[in-house]
């Protein structure tokens, strides 16, 4: 099944089977690609060789201080992706955890791993947006 045919489907068809076994999928692929980008970018930290010039030390340090930010980011990413495999196979996966309503293909096919409606989001970066300016 492809996007289109999932999109095609009847409202009333939604989180069936067949949607469910396609999230599944598209969310292992991925879940699969981030595993071996993760792998190839500690691969490359270990392989790492230093220099004695100075220069070629604050450049190599900025390089690895960068490629453990991305490490950071993708192993969110990994634990987002497990997040939404467990809502799956709890039969939660497509519904708002804040709401209970449905999340809705279009966004789904967007962010596999979205586990709030677009409501919902928007009230939650509300609050970060307050909070944050609260800080200040």
């Amino acid at each position: 099944m492809c996007q289109e045919d999932l999109l095609a489907q009847p409202a009333d068809h939604y989180m069936n089977n067949t949607q469910l076994q396609f999230f599944r999928a598209l969310l292992l692929v991925q879940r699969n690609e981030l595993q071996t980008r993760i792998s190839e970018e500690f691969e490359g930290l270990r392989e790492h060789e230093t220099s004695s010039d100075p220069a070629d030390i604050g450049s190599a340090e900025e390089q690895r201080q960068w490629q453990l930010r991305l490490l950071q980011r993708e192993k969110k990413l990994l634990d987002k992706i497990n997040q939404a495999l467990s809502r799956l196979s709890r039969g939660e996966f497509g519904w708002c955890v804040d709401t209970g309503e449905p999340i809705g293909l279009k966004r789904l096919l967007l962010r596999p791993t979205a586990s709030l409606c677009i409501e919902a989001k928007e009230r939650q970066e509300q609050r970060e947006k307050h909070l944050r300016h609260a800080e200040f």
